[in-house]
């Protein structure tokens, strides 16, 4: 599978103003459970007639923002010191702790916060425990609810008087629903039990709480749409956002795309038997016994206390990323970025995606499996045009037994992938190549040795983007 062609060389290649900056990787996991489906197994997709093990994008894209967000929040990484988004279903709450802090009384806080947010359009759960959240996950910058808060505080008078009678009529309202409803099931027991009701006639205006409620001030409602406006929040311009309850809040196309990683080789996958032990019943089994009560009443406690099955996943999985630099670019200025803070920004940020890119890991059975301490066999950056997804690099599975080692046999599919599109293309780079492994770095050699390199390699994360 080694190639011997010479990298591209014409002008092209060094593509300074590229677009796209592709991102591949390959990576070996051992006995571990990086995500799951509704039943708690491996999810698993067909590719080239064999099964294999799937790690799917949302679990990724979800890993790698939250690891950039808490380093940034840490003071660590080159995004230190600029505001990061918070998915959440508690920005009533986060407003309210805000608004106590600004000297308003808990309840009252949020009641306002909930009064607000409703008036914009979002809607709140309709059980004990989920009507403080919203109904929906809002992607928005982490300082929303405090800007809010800021807001409402500004305007205090004016904002406790409409929500007040917001309140008032979302009773009122909510009453006049319960009431017909327990009317109608009265009739339709009444039909059932072959009595014929008595039918009252409807008013006007529609079902009882459809009512319209009292609307929120315009200038409190463009306070409300700023706070929850993306911002200057650099995951949610990488990473984008959808909220379709708010159709003055603008959505985000991101920066960033991501593909489903699978392995490179079948599935392989086991269910573990594992059993857990009950301390106290360990304790009295191994205590010294002293009378024939004892070794009777020993046998209650043998046994495990607990005994189950957990579904373990062992391979090389191929990972792929593009970061589009324009469209960060874009995302930020559309945001309100001031134009001379974004190109220093946007340089930032792609350093942060590469090193989430690396670094990060889905942390389901994280204790348990100690996955998120692994390392990439092999990292591949290079520029382009448009984005080159090289998955079906393995479309006809690796089988070890007659192609040695997983991860040696994919990277050089993922070498002589590249240099092939090199030799035929113009809009795409050499690679930039990163290796933690001894076995890869020793194979990067020779490939370097013998002139079939399709780029060079690098030893560090920031060498990965571009020179």
């Amino acid at each position: 599978m080694t190639s011997t062609a010479e990298p591209s060389t014409t002008p092209a290649a060094t593509l300074t103003d590229a677009q796209y900056l592709s991102l591949h990787l390959l990576e070996t996991m051992v006995a571990v459970l990086p995500v799951r489906d509704e039943n708690g197994m491996p999810k698993s997709i067909s590719l080239g007639g064999d099964l294999r093990t799937m790690i799917t994008s949302q679990a990724r894209r979800r890993a790698e923002r939250t690891y950039s967000r808490n380093r940034a929040n840490a003071g660590d990484g080159p995004l230190a010191g600029y505001t990061m988004g918070l998915r959440t279903r508690e920005w009533a709450k986060i407003t309210a702790t805000a608004l106590e802090a600004g000297g308003w009384e808990k309840g009252t806080a949020l009641a306002t916060a909930k009064a607000v947010l409703s008036g914009i359009g979002l809607k709140f759960g309709d059980k004990p425990n989920t009507a403080d959240l919203t109904k929906v996950l809002l992607f928005a910058p982490e300082t929303a609810g405090e800007v809010l808060a800021g807001k409402l505080l500004e305007q205090r008078a004016a904002v406790a008087e409409w929500s007040a009678g917001y309140v008032a009529a979302q009773e009122a309202a909510a009453e006049r629903k319960a009431l017909a409803a327990a009317k109608r099931r009265a009739q339709a027991k009444d039909r059932k039990e072959g009595r014929v009701p008595v039918e009252e006639p409807q008013e006007s205006g529609g079902e009882a709480g459809d009512e319209k409620l009292p609307v929120l001030p315009k200038d409190l409602r463009a306070a409300v749409l700023t706070a929850l406006a993306p911002g200057d929040a650099i995951d949610i311009a990488l990473y984008g956002r959808f909220l379709a309850e708010i159709a003055e809040s603008p959505n985000v196309d991101g920066a960033v795309q991501t593909a489903h990683a699978f392995t490179v080789q079948p599935a392989e996958h086991i269910d573990d038997f594992y059993s857990a032990a009950d301390d106290a019943k360990l304790d009295r089994r191994n205590r010294a016994r002293t009378s024939a009560l004892d070794h009777l009443d020993a046998a209650e406690d043998s046994g495990a206390g607990m005994t189950g099955y957990q579904s373990l996943v062992s391979g090389t999985f191929y990972r792929h990323a593009v970061l589009d630099r324009h469209k960060l670019r874009a995302n930020l200025r559309a945001a309100g970025m001031p134009a001379e803070r974004i190109e220093a920004a946007a340089a930032a940020a792609e350093l942060e995606v590469v090193d989430a890119f690396v670094n990060s890991q889905p942390r389901a059975k994280t204790n348990t499996t100690a996955s998120t301490g692994s390392l990439p066999k092999l990292v591949m950056a290079f520029d382009g045009k448009r984005p080159f997804n090289y998955g079906l690099a393995f479309e006809n599975a690796v089988f070890e037994e007659e192609d040695g080692p997983a991860s040696l046999e994919a990277t050089r599919r993922l070498l002589a992938q590249h240099a092939l599109v090199l030799r035929k293309r113009e809009d795409i780079s050499p690679a930039r190549l990163l290796t933690y492994d001894l076995a890869v770095e020793r194979l990067l050699g020779e490939e370097a040795q013998d002139g079939g390199l399709p780029g060079r390699e690098v030893h560090s994360v920031e060498e990965l983007t571009r020179p």
